[in-house]
């Protein structure tokens, strides 16, 4: 009789376990020479050694099946360790699986364009309206690349500029300021990320969170760092974001260059970068349209209707001025 630990590094043990400890229930069902005890992230095992290495090489198997798809089923369970391999659906233009096995793929022609420029690429900017998909699917492959071990940590960011708001006014301290400007991302990870994972990925700063304003003097290697709301940087913020690329890293800055909430005299940065950086190697470009807008139909059609808005009044605004030169002219 031998004891063997095994520790569950990878994946969150709620899921693992199953529901009321479903999954572990069966495990050690059909293990019945080993006695078996899981506890947090802990699994002892105690038996004949080579029942113990048998129930390790399927465990493992189980653990990798259960990292990649966030979910796991008896019938996979049962599967694995009768050696007959989970059945997998193979899912077109797949970047990863998110929450409950959910596959997260490149929906439109331009987020598919997006995840060839990010492997052909290190540094992407992806800009377009609303709903389009571009910060999801960055996220997604930020996600991938830290699963699959091409790098050790994400960093997502994002200028913190009121639309309408003013942050002085908003309740409690500096982060509870500025969390609600995060949240998206957050909301993001959360679909791709079971909640213990992620938890223990941001109290050991594998995944960090931060405004736009903590990126200075930092040199960022071996990570994915996004950057969210571009096109509310200043000149001075996206130099300053763009040179902190170091090592082994890719950088993705999406942004909507038809909703700027920076003063109208201020320059928008993420227009002007895409302007002196045209042409420079290494870096890809993508623009998504109305098309590739992927959340509620309606969506889609508010912004077609604020299009028709904006040219009907610049219209007006350009027959206005051609009048009164006309006027003044004679």
């Amino acid at each position: 009789m031998i004891e063997r630990i095994y520790i569950l590094e990878s994946v969150d043990p709620v899921i693992f376990y199953g529901v009321n400890n479903s999954n572990m229930q069966l495990i050690k069902t059909l293990f019945p020479k080993l006695r078996i005890v899981a506890r947090g992230n802990v699994m002892k095992v105690i038996g004949d050694e080579d029942e113990s290495e048998l129930f390790l090489k399927k465990i493992r198997e189980v653990e990798k099946y259960c990292e990649e798809f966030n979910s796991l089923s008896e019938e996979v369970i049962l599967d694995i360790i009768k050696g007959k391999g989970p059945a997998v659906v193979k899912q077109e233009n797949l970047i990863i699986h998110g929450m409950n096995g959910k596959p997260i793929t490149a929906r439109t022609e331009n987020q598919q364009l997006l995840v060839k420029a990010f492997e052909n690429n290190d540094l992407v900017f992806a800009t377009g309206p609303a709903g389009s998909g571009k910060t999801f699917i960055a996220i997604a492959l930020a996600v991938k690349a830290l699963k699959n071990r091409e790098v050790r940590k994400i960093i997502l960011s994002r200028p913190a500029v009121e639309a309408g708001e003013k942050l002085g006014f908003l309740p409690g301290e500096m982060k509870d300021k500025l969390d609600p400007y995060l949240q998206p991302l957050y909301d993001a990870l959360q679909d791709m990320i079971p909640a213990a994972k992620l938890k223990e990925y941001m109290e050991n700063n594998v995944i960090q969170i931060a405004p736009l304003a903590f990126m200075r003097g930092r040199t960022l290697n071996d990570a994915v760092i996004l950057l969210d709301e571009a096109q509310n940087t200043t000149t001075h913020q996206i130099k300053m974001f763009l040179t902190r690329l170091g090592m082994n890293a890719k950088m993705i800055v999406t942004g909507d260059v038809t909703q700027i909430d920076l003063p109208p005299s201020t320059t928008s940065g993420l227009i002007q970068a895409m302007q002196i950086l045209k042409g420079v190697s290494g870096i890809g470009k993508i623009e998504f349209t109305k098309k590739d807008i992927v959340r509620h139909k309606l969506v889609q059609r508010i912004v077609e209707a604020y299009d028709k808005f904006d040219d009907k009044r610049k219209r007006e605004s350009k027959e206005a001025k051609e009048k009164k030169t006309n006027i003044d002219n004679n």
